[in-house]
């Protein structure tokens, strides 16, 4: 089968097609014929080498993607009854597994991280739904701000700052958002209900909202100790990428890892109908060629996207 991977660490042009053996799902796994794979920043820290310590004893070629969209070709033994062998459906696939991530026309992973992918969506726009969303999701549970509450979020124009600001807002909260002067429409749209210019003084304009500081704070943006004095004494902050604190007055610094939600189905479906239901909305920035794979990480690594990048595997 064709995937795309790396033997060595690199920029972009480290990025091949590989021929690789057809996998095969073992007990309670699902193969899906991947249709779209999105493109995701944890894709380049994979392929320059910045999860080489999470993978010890793995030999190359290493295949990028943590998001799948596609149609169920194989079921292993005791999968779960809720899937079917031509079912369309859609995936977070951990690349540091031995089967290797999304970037590959089969991909085999356990049953529990599949769900059916939403009605009335192509595959292409259903491929970045999970691990942004998920991400998102894990955050606002890490804050675990009441009904009626108020969080903050940065990098609210990017993937998961928006669907933390479109899940905030379901979930009753007022929401406090970031953005660009060109993306205040966007996060608008989004649903927060106060947009403050983006930037290194994000808390400061946080805080002449809420003098007394925020209860909790997603940093969609890893700004990490420059969001700190938006929150309030005791307060929480859900950070991406491992950052812990320390932070003073008492606040509580949550790591968030989508690996801690990648088989919780019921959250996974969730988010599955809330895109159904209108809750979420999905944005693809442009549909590649999985050949295309090095271009569309060059587009990634230089910014300014919005919506995903998606690698075309029909």
């Amino acid at each position: 089968m064709k995937a795309i991977g790396v033997y060595d660490f690199g920029g972009p042009d480290v990025l091949r097609v590989l021929r690789l053996p057809e996998p095969q799902a073992g007990p309670g796994e699902v193969r899906i014929r991947v249709h779209a794979a999105a493109v995701n920043p944890t894709d380049i820290m994979l392929r320059s080498g910045g999860h080489a310590s999470r993978m010890p004893g793995r030999r190359p070629p290493f295949v990028p993607g943590m998001d799948a969209a596609g149609v169920i070709d194989q079921l292993g033994p005791g999968a779960d009854e809720r899937l079917a062998v031509g079912q369309r459906v859609v995936a977070i696939v951990l690349f540091t597994g031995a089967h290797g991530g999304a970037y590959a026309e089969q991909i085999v992973v356990p049953a529990a991280s599949v769900v059916p992918a939403p009605e009335g969506v192509d595959l292409a726009a259903a491929s970045t739904l999970l691990m942004n969303a998920m991400t998102a999701r894990l955050a606002l549970d890490a804050l675990a701000v009441p009904p009626d509450g108020t969080v903050a979020v940065t990098g609210a124009a990017g993937a998961v700052g928006g669907y933390a600001v479109e899940l905030a807002k379901a979930d009753g909260l007022t929401v406090i958002a970031d953005a660009a002067p060109h993306d205040t429409d966007r996060v608008r749209g989004f649903g927060a209900d106060h947009v403050v210019e983006r930037g290194p003084e994000v808390a400061a304009r946080i805080r002449a909202l809420v003098p007394e500081g925020v209860p909790g704070l997603v940093d969609g943006s890893i700004q990490t100790t420059e969001t700190v004095p938006a929150i309030a004494d005791g307060g929480t902050l859900a950070e991406r990428r491992g950052w812990s604190g320390p932070a003073e007055r008492g606040i509580r610094v949550r790591p968030v890892m989508v690996t801690d939600g990648i088989t919780d189905t019921e959250r996974l479906n969730t988010l599955r109908r809330q895109v159904e239901d209108g809750t979420l909305t999905l944005h693809v920035a442009d549909v590649l060629p999985a050949e295309k794979a090095a271009q569309a990480h060059r587009l990634l690594e230089a910014g300014g996207l919005r919506g995903r990048l998606v690698l075309d595997f029909s």
